[in-house]
């Protein structure tokens, strides 16, 4: 029984973390989203791609009509999903 539990706890931490996609994404899908023309970003687009095709999310520092907002974006089979929050 104990080993029952610790498989399930190993497999839900496992399935719970971020894993890289399935296909690359490129700069272009990045510039898609927009968010280098409405927000304030110092990452370079090259590095943002690199780092969601690494590790399947990327969470960036950014500035919105000068405010501090925070940008997650995650690669997901359906394309990138952005989602900004604030500070």
């Amino acid at each position: 029984m104990k080993t029952l539990s610790a498989l399930f706890l190993t497999l839900l931490v496992c399935v719970s973390c971020s894993l890289p996609p399935d296909r690359p994404f490129t700069k272009d899908e990045l510039y898609k989203t927009g968010i280098y023309t409405y927000l304030t970003i110092s990452d370079s687009p090259e590095s943002v791609v690199s780092a969601i095709n690494k590790e399947g999310e990327v969470i960036l520092d950014a500035m919105y009509r000068n405010r501090p907002v925070w940008i997650k974006i995650l690669g997901k089979p359906e394309g990138l999903k952005v989602q900004i929050i604030e500070k």
